[in-house]
């Protein structure tokens, strides 16, 4: 910009003053900062002293697999399953209808439900035969077979006590024990004798509650054929 009168050339001077005070200003605020940089690096290097590389170190190799996966939730249920404790003791004889079949129903489920259980109406979907079975082990392997089913999502199931042709005295031995243990069983909301084509007096048709669908992979999906005496 140039003057044309000496009345303008005092604002250029003073403009062209600040601005070069401006530049010194920001100039000396750099170097300060670059300075107090500088004195924190050495103040580092003074605290920490001196710094040596770690010395690379072969690794052996390791053919350690890893441990098989636990299926912890199947364990958890069955312990679940075991705490549920059905007793030999209780009498069942109370709760039974006085049909030719002694059936089981629930309060509230009526008697056309197990009519319609004998008659077949629900298809038969997982069974467990409890022939050969000491009396623990067959009340342990009913517990676990009444929860997987219900579990995978199953209504009608069906239950092998034998006829007790093969028993001391042909005392259908476990015939009375599986009701027992049967009405004890939450889920179990009726059962009654099976058809002749089915098992007859040899077998038990379980009624399940109705439960949400699942999965049916960790169920007990047993061949379901006809009952042997």
């Amino acid at each position: 910009m140039r003057a044309r009168t000496l009345a303008e050339l005092g604002p250029i001077r003073q403009a062209l003053r600040e601005a070069q005070r401006a530049a010194a200003e920001a100039a000396e605020r750099e170097r300060e900062e670059r300075a107090r940089e500088k004195r924190e690096r050495e103040l580092f290097a003074f605290t920490v002293g001196t710094v040596v590389p770690l010395r690379a170190v072969a690794r052996a190799a390791s053919d350690a697999r890893p441990p098989e996966p636990r299926a912890r939730q199947r364990e958890a249920d069955e312990a679940a399953v075991m705490l549920e404790a059905i007793s030999d003791e209780f009498d069942v004889e109370s709760l039974l209808d006085t049909d030719e079949a002694l059936s089981f129903r629930r309060p509230g489920i009526g008697p056309e439900v197990v009519r319609k259980l004998r008659r077949g109406v629900w298809a038969i979907q997982a069974q467990l035969d409890l022939h050969g079975l000491r009396r623990d082990e067959a009340r342990e392997r009913l517990a676990l077979f009444v929860h997987d089913a219900r579990r995978a999502g199953l209504r009608c199931v069906r239950v092998i006590h034998g006829k007790g042709n093969g028993s001391p005295g042909r005392e259908p031995v476990l015939k009375s024990k599986v009701k027992t243990w049967l009405v004890q069983k939450k889920d179990v909301i009726a059962f009654t004798q099976a058809r002749a084509s089915d098992g007859g007096t040899g077998a038990l048709l379980v009624l399940l509650g109705p439960t949400a669908p699942r999965s049916r992979a960790g169920a007990v999906a047993h061949p379901v054929r006809g009952a042997e005496e």
